[in-house]
């Protein structure tokens, strides 16, 4: 990282650079993130999808861009593995995006988000900004084949950091559970059921299906916490290491 590029004082660069801590020192299974080694206000990300869904199994990337006010404003997210659910290379439109500010709030985090991100997977999409309804056994096709190859976006850095957390994913992840001809007939909710499912959902983080609601209060509480009171002192580790370096793949 050219730490010389940023202002360690300014507190957004601070944030961005806690978080980043935090995203080695504790890793998930269900996700990974990294910042571009060229600009830390952009982040690449993988999620697995939600198990006992549609998207089990599958593996999805995305990008992240965070404002030059962050965490006092929200990030924006687009995915660009095809999903069903959201379209590819699109701003999408969530209480946890750009899109709805008045929700978002200073505690959560780039780590909070993709706890969220998964739990909307699922959830109806009632139009909104981005969204697609694919049927459920198309969603499914799309999560076997999420595995085959990561996809290919920007510059040929910014394409082996995407390959790499791929790999790092993959090797995590479990296969794509087999459904049976019930489960893959399923209709989605109409439309009083996905209203329930999505009421809400980050906006007031308690919406959201356990165990994520406790698990953002808890990391929004503990981020916050540690990005007043850690001092920045960041060592210069290669991005492209993380995988090995945090020794969870």
């Amino acid at each position: 990282m050219a730490e010389e590029k940023y202002n360690l004082k300014n507190p957004s660069v601070k944030r961005i650079l806690q978080e980043f801590r935090e995203a080695q020192s504790n890793p998930s299974d269900d996700f990974m993130s990294l910042p571009l080694e060229e600009n830390i206000f952009e982040w690449q990300f993988a999620i697995r999808g939600p198990t006992g869904t549609e998207f089990d199994g599958g593996i999805y990337h995305g990008r992240i861009q965070l404002p030059a006010e962050y965490p006092f404003k929200p990030p924006s997210f687009m995915l660009l593995t095809p999903n069903g659910r959201f379209e590819t290379q699109t701003k999408i439109c969530l209480s946890i995006s750009n899109h709805h500010p008045e929700h978002w709030q200073p505690s959560w985090s780039v780590r909070t988000a993709l706890v969220a991100l998964i739990a909307f997977m699922p959830s109806s999409p009632n139009g909104a900004l981005g969204s697609l309804d694919y049927k459920k056994e198309e969603r499914r096709v799309l999560a076997v084949k999420s595995r085959e190859a990561a996809p290919r976006f920007g510059t040929p850095d910014r394409q082996k950091l995407i390959d790499e957390i791929h790999q790092c994913m993959l090797s995590k992840a479990p296969s794509v559970p087999q459904q049976n001809t019930a489960q893959g007939s399923e209709e989605h909710p109409n439309n009083s059921e996905g209203e329930a499912q999505d009421a809400g959902a980050v906006a007031a983080a308690e919406k959201l299906p356990n165990p994520a609601v406790s698990e953002i209060q808890e990391e929004g509480e503990r981020v916050i916490k540690e990005a007043r009171e850690a001092p920045v002192n960041v060592s210069p580790s290669p991005y492209r290491n993380q995988c090995i370096y945090r020794g969870s793949c």
